[in-house]
C-alpha cells in the first residue's frame, strides 16, 4: 500500500511531479503519510469490494477523476516449501495479489476511459515472474497471474487510449518486509555481508523504493506514451532474468 515501501515511493514520486494522489493502505497511517493538499490517504482493504467502491468514489469526488492507476498493494508470505504450503496461505496471497486487482480493473476502466490525456496503469509485479525462487510458490504464482491479467488489460483497453505497463523489481530492502534480522539471516545463508547481499546483481547496486517510484513515474508520464503491455525489470541486472 501507499503508506510504506514501494507504494510510498511511488506516491512520493508522483507528488513531487505535481500529481494529485489518492493512496490506499491497510494502515490508518496512510491518512497522514504526506503533508500535502495534493494527498488523500484512505484506509482500504483491497479485497473488500464495498471498501474499494467507496474509496474510488471518495478519490474522484475529492480530485475530480482518475488519470493514472498504480497497482502496488501486495503481500509476500513467509517462505515455505511447496509441499508444506497451507491452502489458506495460497488463497490469501491470490486474493490480495490477483483477485483484488481483477476487481479493481473492472471498477477503474470506466474512469480511465475519461482521462483527458488517456488513462495509464502501472503495475508493480516482481522479478519472480521471470525468475521464481524456492519457498515462494504462492507469491511467484500470484505475480505471474497478475502479469497475465495486466497484459490482457493492455490488449483490451488500447482502443480506449489506456496503456498498461509493468515493472518487475527484485527485492527492495527498505520496506517493512525486510527486518534487520531477516536481512542478516539471508546474507549469512549466501555467505555474504548484508551490504553485499543487498547488491547481489550485475550492477552491484541496491534497488530502493525511491528508484522503483521514479520508474513508475516515467511509465505514467509521456516518456512511455507510445508503449503498452511492456514489462520493465528494475533489478540491477539479474542473471536469471537476463
Amino acid at each position: 500500500g501507499a503508506a510504506s515501501g514501494i507504494g510510498r515511493g511511488c506516491a512520493a514520486a508522483l507528488l513531487d511531479a505535481g500529481a494529485a494522489v489518492v493512496g490506499w493502505d491497510l494502515s490508518p497511517g496512510v491518512a497522514t503519510a504526506f503533508d500535502s493538499p495534493d494527498w488523500l490517504g484512505l484506509q482500504v482493504d483491497v479485497t473488500d469490494a464495498e471498501a474499494v467502491d467507496a474509496a474510488l468514489a471518495a478519490g474522484v469526488d475529492h480530485f475530480g477523476g482518475l488519470d493514472v492507476l498504480v497497482v502496488a498493494a501486495g503481500i509476500f508470505p513467509s517462505s515455505q516449501p511447496l509441499a508444506d504450503l497451507p491452502p489458506e496461505t495460497w488463497r490469501r496471497t491470490m486474493a490480495v495479489n490477483v483477485d483484488a486487482v481483477a476487481l479493481l480493473y473492472g471498477r477503474v476502466h470506466p474512469l480511465l476511459r475519461l482521462a483527458p490525456a488517456g488513462g495509464r496503469v502501472v503495475v508493480v509485479a516482481s522479478k519472480n515472474v521471470a525468475a521464481p525462487g524456492p519457498g515462494a510458490a504462492a507469491y511467484s504464482a500470484s505475480k505471474a497471474a497478475l502479469t497475465q491479467l495486466s497484459r490482457v488489460a493492455a490488449l483490451e483497453w488500447a482502443p480506449d487510449g489506456i496503456r498498461v505497463n509493468l515493472v518487475h523489481p527484485d527485492a527492495v530492502f527498505d520496506t517493512g518486509l525486510w527486518t534487520p534480522e531477516l536481512l542478516a539471516a539471508r546474507a549469512e545463508h549466501y555467505g555474504m555481508s548484508v551490504d553485499d547481499y543487498k547488491r547481489r546483481n550485475l550492477l552491484r547496486t541496491e534497488v530502493t523504493s525511491a528508484a522503483v517510484g521514479r520508474l513508475v513515474l516515467a511509465m505514467a508520464d509521456d516518456t512511455f506514451a507510445c508503449t503498452t503491455g511492456a514489462q520493465v525489470p528494475i533489478d540491477g541486472g539479474n542473471e536469471r532474468v537476463i
